[in-house]
C-alpha cells in the first residue's frame, strides 16, 4: 500500500504505523487512488510517505517521486517571485499594477487606477472569481488580461477577499514584463533551480515528466478518471511536483528565506509573505481560529498556534500545504482526486502528533459531513425539480431563439434548434437544452465532460417581442451574465441593402436612405442628423445614438417599399416614394 523514503532512527518511527493506517482508512472512505506526503522539521526532510496508485489502469504505485499538479500551491510561489523583484527594486507591490501594466484594466475606471500588486496577490481587487473565463482553457495567460476590463466588479478595493485567479493570472504577467523571462524560466532560474525542485506547468509536460500521476474525480460516490482539464492562468494554480520537491519549497519558508546555507529572499519579506491582511472566515470548529489570506499564503491558528498553508484544488486533483512556522514544521499532502478530506486528516493528525497533543479525530468529523452529503443529494435534485414551474411553455417558436448571442469577455453562445429541441454551443462545450419555465431553458447535468451543469439560459426581449439578449449565471455574485444577440439574416447582405436605398415618405417627412463607403446604411430624416443604421435580426436596423429605436424594411419579394419605424412613442409607417428619374 505505501512506500517510504524515512531518515534512519528517525523519531517518527512509532509514528508511521499510525500514519499509514489512517491513511488506508481515508484513503478508502474518499476513494482517493494515490497521495504521497512529506514532512519537514527544523530544517530536515524528516519523513516522505506515499500511498496507493498514481495510475489505477496501469497499475502504478505512487511513490514520493510522482509529479502531481499542486494546484492553487503555485500562488505561494508566484507571490515569492514578486517578493524577489520588489526586493531586486524593480517594482514596489504597494504601487497600482497600472504602473507596471499599463494595458491592465478594470470595468471601474477609479479600481483600475488603484488597484495595486499586494491587492492582487491578497485578493482584495474587488472582482469576484469569475472562473469561467479561464476554466474552458482555450484562452491564453495574455489574452485572458484584456478581458478583465469587461468583467463586473462586487466589491470595493480592499472592501472584502474575493479568491480570484484572473488576478494572480495578471501578476504572473507582470512578472514576465518585467524581468524580460517568462514566467516559467523566471520561477525556475530564480527559485526552484536554487532548491534543487523538479517543476514543470502544463499537462503535457506532466505526461512527458518523471512518474506523473493520473487524476480521478467522484460521482456521488463512484470514483472515474477525470477530465486532463488544462490550467491556463499558470501563475494561479498549474506548477506541477512532487512531495519530494514541495518539501524544500517549506524549508526555504520554514528557514525564513534560507535554503542549505544559501538566502534568496531577506526573512522580512518572507514576514510579509506570511503576514496575514485580510479576513476570510471563521471557521465552525474550535481549533481552529479566524482565517486570514497574506501574499499566497493562508494563515490561521490551529490549537492556538499559527499556521501558514496553502491548498489546492482542481478537477482530479487535492493538495495541501501547511507551516508551523513557531514549531520549526511543514507538512505536504498530495493526492490525484478532487474533492476529499485525505489532504486535512493527514496533515493536522501529523501535526498533533508532533506538537505532543491527542489527534483530533478529523477522520470520523470529516466522514459525518462526507455521508450527510451524499444522503442529501437525491433531496437537493428533487428540490431543484420541484422548484420547476409546471405546464409552462416557451413565449416564441423555437426557431426565434436560434442565433449567436455574445459578450465581450465570455465569448459567444451558440443556440441552434435541431430535432424539435434547443442546443447550446460555447467554447468547445454543448448539449441540448430543457425547457425549464416560460423563457428558461436549463442546461444538462454531463458527468464525463466539462459542462455547466443545471445552468439556467434565461432569453429576454424588447417591447416588441423580438428576442435581443441572453443571461446566465456565470459568476454569481454580480448579476447574471448578458450576452446580446448578433446580428443574423438579410440585414447583413450587402445585396439586401443595396435594395433599401431609396427616399421614404412619412405624413410631410421624408427619409433618405443611402449607402456610406463602407457599405453601411444612412437614415436622413428632414431637419434631423444622418444616422448611421446598424444590423440587427432579418431586415432590422438599430439606430445608432437613438436608444430604443429601430427601423425594418418590408416588402415582397425583391421589392423595399416601406420603412416601419419602432419608437419608444409608439410604431410609424413609411412608403417608399418615387424619385426623380426612378420608378416607384
Amino acid at each position: 500500500m505505501n512506500s517510504s523514503s524515512e531518515i534512519p532512527e528517525s523519531p517518527f518511527a512509532s509514528l508511521i504505523p499510525d500514519i499509514d493506517r489512517l491513511a488506508a482508512e481515508a484513503m478508502a472512505v474518499w476513494k482517493v487512488p494515490g497521495a504521497a506526503l512529506a514532512v519537514v522539521q527544523d530544517g530536515e526532510v524528516v519523513l516522505t510517505r506515499a500511498y496507493g496508485q498514481r495510475d489505477v489502469e496501469a497499475d502504478l504505485p505512487v511513490t514520493p517521486h510522482t509529479h502531481f499538479v499542486i494546484c492553487s500551491i503555485t500562488k505561494s510561489f508566484t507571490a515569492t517571485a514578486i517578493a524577489l523583484l520588489h526586493n531586486d527594486g524593480l517594482l514596489d507591490w504597494s504601487k497600482p499594477v497600472r504602473d507596471y501594466l499599463p494595458e491592465f484594466r478594470f470595468s471601474d475606471a477609479v479600481a483600475t487606477e488603484r488597484v495595486t500588486i499586494r491587492d492582487l496577490l491578497s485578493h482584495q481587487s474587488g472582482l469576484p472569481r469569475h472562473d469561467w473565463i479561464h476554466v474552458p482553457g482555450d484562452l491564453s495567460p495574455a489574452e485572458m488580461l484584456p478581458l478583465m476590463r469587461h468583467l463586473e466588479l462586487s466589491r470595493d478595493i480592499r472592501a472584502a477577499w474575493q479568491y480570484n485567479n484572473l488576478c494572480y493570472n495578471a501578476a504572473g504577467l507582470l512578472i514576465e514584463r518585467l524581468s524580460g523571462k517568462s514566467f516559467e524560466s523566471f520561477l525556475r532560474s530564480r527559485l526552484t533551480d536554487p532548491l534543487g525542485m523538479t517543476v514543470s506547468f502544463s499537462l503535457d509536460e506532466l505526461a512527458a515528466g518523471p512518474e506523473p500521476a493520473r487524476p480521478y474525480m467522484i460521482d456521488v460516490d463512484t470514483r472515474l478518471p477525470a477530465l486532463q482539464l488544462p490550467i491556463r492562468t499558470t501563475a494561479a494554480g498549474a506548477i506541477n511536483t512532487s512531495v519530494v520537491d514541495l518539501a524544500n519549497w517549506m524549508r526555504l519558508h520554514l528557514g525564513r528565506g534560507e535554503f542549505a546555507g544559501e538566502r534568496l529572499l531577506p526573512a522580512e519579506l518572507i514576514g510579509q509573505l506570511h503576514a496575514p491582511l485580510t479576513l476570510t472566515a471563521k471557521s465552525e470548529f474550535s481549533e481552529f481560529g479566524h482565517g486570514h489570506y497574506a501574499l499566497g499564503f493562508q494563515t490561521n491558528t490551529y490549537q492556538g498556534e499559527r499556521i501558514v498553508s496553502h491548498s489546492g484544488g482542481w478537477v482530479g486533483w487535492g493538495s495541501l500545504m501547511t507551516l508551523v512556522p513557531d514549531a520549526g514544521i511543514g507538512v505536504a499532502v498530495l493526492t490525484n482526486r478532487s474533492p476529499s478530506e485525505v489532504t486535512s486528516i493527514l496533515t493536522y493528525y501529523i501535526i498533533d502528533r508532533l506538537r505532543g497533543r491527542e489527534p483530533v479525530d478529523w477522520f470520523a468529523r470529516f466522514r459525518k459531513i462526507r455521508d450527510d452529503f451524499i444522503a442529501h443529494i437525491p433531496v437537493d435534485k428533487g428540490t431543484r425539480q420541484k422548484a420547476r414551474h409546471p405546464d409552462t411553455k416557451p413565449a416564441h417558436a423555437l426557431s426565434a431563439y436560434a442565433a449567436d448571442y455574445a459578450h465581450p469577455a465570455y465569448g459567444v453562445i451558440s443556440i441552434r434548434e435541431r430535432d424539435g429541441a434547443l442546443h447550446w454551443a460555447w467554447r468547445g462545450m454543448g448539449a441540448q437544452l430543457s425547457h425549464w419555465h416560460f423563457e428558461t431553458f436549463v442546461t444538462p447535468e454531463i458527468i464525463d465532460e466539462l459542462h455547466p451543469d443545471n445552468l439556467p439560459i434565461t432569453f429576454q426581449t424588447d417591447r416588441g417581442g423580438n428576442i435581443v439578449h441572453l443571461s446566465v449565471p456565470l459568476e454569481p455574485t454580480v448579476k447574471d451574465i448578458v450576452f446580446q444577440r448578433k446580428a443574423g439574416g438579410d440585414c447583413l447582405d450587402p445585396a439586401f441593402r443595396a435594395r433599401c436605398v431609396g427616399q421614404f415618405q412619412s405624413g410631410a417627412i421624408t427619409h433618405r436612405v443611402t449607402l456610406d463607403s463602407k457599405g453601411r446604411l444612412i437614415l436622413k430624416p428632414d431637419f434631423q442628423p444622418a444616422y448611421r443604421l446598424e444590423p440587427q435580426q432579418g431586415r432590422r436596423f438599430r439606430i445608432v445614438d437613438l436608444e430604443g429605436f429601430a427601423v425594418e424594411f418590408s416588402g415582397e419579394g425583391e421589392s423595399i417599399g416601406q420603412i416601419v419605424f419602432h419608437q419608444p412613442n409608439g410604431t410609424f409607417l413609411a412608403e417608399r416614394v418615387a424619385e426623380e428619374g426612378r420608378e416607384r
